[in-house]
């Protein structure tokens, strides 16, 4: 960032002079992504703002207000083209109803001991030139909890001209300013029906203050076109019955230019016609500093050279890379990288919990939870910073979702998905379970179907975070991985040291990867909670192996479901995908293969801070789970691994179904090299009949009976995060390691790399939740920059990769880079990361 605050240190030399913590870097930002463009701090029951705007060519377009990101807006687009949570971004969204494309600037000025301050440029323009474009935003700012927020500027009866102007206060931002500012060449509707009636209100801001309860600051939007149309109707009753018409809606559809007593939401309305922009001011009193125009005129353009920079090290792509159109690629990449961190929000709030619920078939006599009367209760207000799959149609936390968003967060911004992964850890109970959707107060209950809003305190998710845990040690092992000065060797053109350093280097927001004792802290914070967690899945979903004379090496180590309905298995992440009849006897691979994965990432975590006992434990867990997926899974007359169920005569037998299923042992890397059961996956893998699209591996098989049947959920459409584990299992294991089926391994990974990016980067407009695996078209809800940005993993050079490799135990690693870096002296390090990738 030197170039960025170089630029902003003449504009702002309060702001520089004591440096904030990092943490203050990340109080405020775009943590409303249900909304177009809505920012607030990471404090409960505090200052939210948000913009909504709606076409003034006609009286329809007023119900049709943007304000919530929404599917059925029909916009064209909407995509943080570069944001990065610590510095700000640019957001560009397009809107061809209203014929308008609104850029949002939003740039973080640190300062201060509350979270610094913060300045946002709203601009529009036509989409269209040649046809009229009159648009009316509207920008709102509220406030709930201890503390007061009042209109500054004087008020006027037909709306106000120049700045606007609000003070405020609370415990957890103390005292602050907001303005709001016009730009320079703003254009308002001068020309309609009977616009000499409206010469005293024509080119005014209007404006309104407003007083609502506690916790409805979020309906702004309701509340706001309620007293537009209030307002209105007044204005229009004189010219109901004129043959003339009614006026021009510019002249009439605006707020009442009132502030009521007490106020605590208020709104400011701008008119206009073609370009326009505004600008808003939030000046922290602690910083003191008061920001102008300039501050945007230089930081933003700063901002964008220096997130773009950091982008082509962090994620470079490939100059050998088949594809022409490198730049498209670049692009790509890099909105759906700024999504999933634009798509960050903090929610706050209560859940609802019904822990007396169950299915007949997942009740046991010595269950606990046979005591407690059902029923669904709210629980405790809890606190979230998480990612969020989809804005339009998912702006949520999701524990499945999660851990995929972490791998991909934690390579642009280590320590910011180290916040996230605390403040989910934080989420375990005393029992050590965390509900699988995390619908924390009102405003995320209002975008969820009453049916799937309650919680069950017996019903898991897959345990991805165990994957972030992971990461975070792979890049902590990578960050102090560099090699000695004797296997580095010299540069004998120049006589200089060749090193990492570049490659490696962290990247800003990686105070964890930079102290060893900060990183151990951290870790031995959650290691306690995270334990907890892990032995509840043991407990809960512990399968049956005895009473069904099932054989295998451990006598334990058996998992099912529970939670799973005669149709549906959502606590498996994969709803739908076709499973045997519901029993208390049935046993499913996805989940012991995540129970595997689990133990190993707990015995990482435990052997990276000292805990040796439990890390002896944990190591014999997961050999045991391992082998117990052979014994207990494996069928070899339909040569794959499958589910297991009980019959009508308590037999048990294998429920096979060839799909991502029945892979998860080799997407999850729990198979060694030569295990004699690879080549039978890695076959099915590439078998067009069965998983091989061109668009990448499907869900289920095609020549499956069930295939693209039903809901149509995950019985064959093509998900990302699971082509993400399958090409990472490749990449890092089996085409990398030695064994009998290296060569196609390495094969595969090239083929299914180049499906999947062609595929994604070559659409425009939006990404989406998954995709056909007939045509490639996207399918479900969109924009989905959850886990399919994990694509940007899955096909650029980037240090997540790089990380993994050098985690590997082996000493053949550190001769390969020995060997490339004194195969070419003059390689930049850049270029000898690129060299190791390939």
């Amino acid at each position: 960032m030197q170039l960025l605050w170089a630029l902003l240190l003449p504009l702002a030399p309060a702001v520089l002079a004591q440096p904030s913590p990092d943490s203050e870097s990340l109080t405020w930002g775009a943590y409303r992504p249900n909304l177009y463009f809505g920012l607030r701090p990471r404090v409960p029951q505090s200052l939210m703002t948000g913009l909504m705007w709606f076409g003034t060519r006609d009286y329809q377009s007023l119900p049709r207000a943007r304000h919530g990101c929404d599917q059925g807006d029909g916009l064209n687009g909407y995509t943080w083209t570069e944001y990065d949570a610590r510095e700000g971004g640019v957001q560009i969204i397009k809107d061809g109803p209203n014929n308008v494309i609104i850029t949002t600037e939003f740039l973080k000025v640190p300062g201060g001991e509350h979270g610094g301050s913060w300045a946002a440029r709203i601009k529009g323009e036509p989409m269209d030139h040649s046809l009229p474009s009159r648009v009316s935003t509207i920008f709102y700012a509220g406030l709930e909890g201890i503390g007061g927020i009042d209109m500054e500027t004087e008020e006027a009866d037909n709306g106000l001209e120049g700045p606007v102007a609000f003070t405020g206060s609370s415990p957890d931002l103390d005292d602050f300013v907001l303005r709001i500012v016009d730009g320079p060449n703003n254009e308002p509707v001068t020309l309609g029906t009977h616009s000499s009636d409206f010469t005293a209100s024509i080119g005014k801001t209007h404006f309104v203050g407003i007083r609502v309860q506690p916790g409805t600051v979020w309906q702004a939007r309701e509340f706001l076109l309620k007293n537009i149309l209030d307002h209105t109707k007044d204005v229009l009753e004189p010219y109901k019955d004129i043959a003339a018409g009614l006026p021009d809606p510019s002249f009439t559809l605006h707020l009442s230019d009132e502030v009521y007593s007490g106020s605590n939401l208020y709104a400011v309305q701008k008119i206009f016609e073609g370009p326009f922009q505004f600008d808003v001011y939030f000046e922290s009193s602690s910083a003191k500093h008061k920001l102008s125009s300039s501050i945007l005129d230089e930081g933003i353009p700063a901002l964008l050279t220096d997130f773009n920079e950091r982008f082509d090290k962090t994620f470079p792509v490939p100059s050998t890379y088949h594809t022409a159109n490198r730049d498209s690629l670049r692009a790509f990449s890099k909105a759906i990288t700024s999504n999933l961190i634009g798509g960050i929000g903090y929610f706050y709030g209560t859940s609802i919990v019904n822990k007396g619920f169950a299915y007949e078939w997942d009740k046991e006599d010595d269950d606990p939870s046979n005591d407690i009367e059902e029923g669904a209760r709210l629980t405790e207000p809890r606190a979230l910073l998480t990612a969020t799959p989809s804005r339009s149609f998912f702006p949520r936390g999701f524990y499945w979702d999660e851990g995929f968003h972490l791998l991909h967060i934690g390579e642009w911004d280590n320590d910011l998905s180290l916040e996230i992964l605390r403040d989910w850890i934080n989420l375990i109970d005393e029992d050590g379970w965390v509900a699988r959707e995390q619908i924390l107060g009102e405003e995320a209950r209002s975008r969820v179907p009453s049916e799937f809003q309650t919680q069950i305190p017996t019903n898991a998710n897959p345990p991805t975070l165990a994957m972030a845990v992971t990461a975070f040690i792979q890049r902590l092992k990578s960050s102090s991985a560099g090699l000695s000065e004797q296997e580095l060797g010299m540069d004998l053109g120049t006589g200089a040291q060749i090193t990492l350093a570049e490659s490696l280097e962290p990247a800003p927001g990686s105070r964890y990867l930079e102290s060893q004792e900060l990183a151990l802290d951290y870790l031995r914070s959650i290691y306690k909670p995270l334990k907890r967690h892990y032995d509840w899945f043991r407990r809960t979903q512990r399968g049956q192996i005895k009473q069904y004379g099932r054989r295998a090496r451990s006598r334990t180590e058996a998992y099912r479901w529970r939670g799973r309905s005669q149709q549906h298995v959502l606590t498996s992440g994969m709803d739908d995908y076709p499973r045997g009849p519901p029993h208390s006897g049935e046993l499913h691979l996805d989940l012991i293969s995540w129970m595997a994965f689990f133990s190993r990432t707990m015995r990482e975590i435990s052997d990276f801070i000292g805990e040796v006992d439990d890390a002896a434990a944990f190591e014999e867990i997961e050999k045991a789970t391992i082998g117990n997926i052979d014994d207990l899974h494996w069928s070899e007359e339909n040569q794959m691994y499958c589910d297991v169920d009980v019959d009508q005569e308590d037999e048990s037998y294998f429920v096979c179904h060839k799909g991502y299923l029945s892979i998860f042992p080799f997407m999850l890397e729990l198979l060694p090299p030569e295990s004699p059961h690879l080549g039978a996956i890695l076959d099915l893998v590439r078998d067009p009949e069965h998983l091989w699209s061109p668009y990448g591996l499907r869900s289920l098989s095609i020549s499956h009976p069930e295939f693209g049947k039903g809901e149509n959920y995950w019985k064959g459409p093509i998900w990302i995060q699971m082509n993400f584990l399958a090409l990472k299992a490749l990449y890092k294991t089996y085409a990398a390691q030695e064994g009998p089926y290296q060569k196609q391994a390495q094969e595969i990974y090239s083929e299914l790399r180049r499906n999947v990016i062609d595929n994604e980067y070559e659409r425009t407009g939006y990404v989406w939740e998954q995709y056909d695996s007939i045509t490639g078209e996207g399918r479900r809800s969109h924009p989905f920059t959850g886990w399919t940005s994990l694509v940007t993993l899955s096909t650029l050079r980037s240090s997540y990769l790089l990380s993994c490799l050098l985690t590997m135990s082996s000493s053949s690693l550190r001769k390969i880079l020995i060997g490339a870096l004194r195969a070419d002296a003059r390689n930049t390090p850049l270029k000898i990361t690129r060299m190791i990738y390939h």
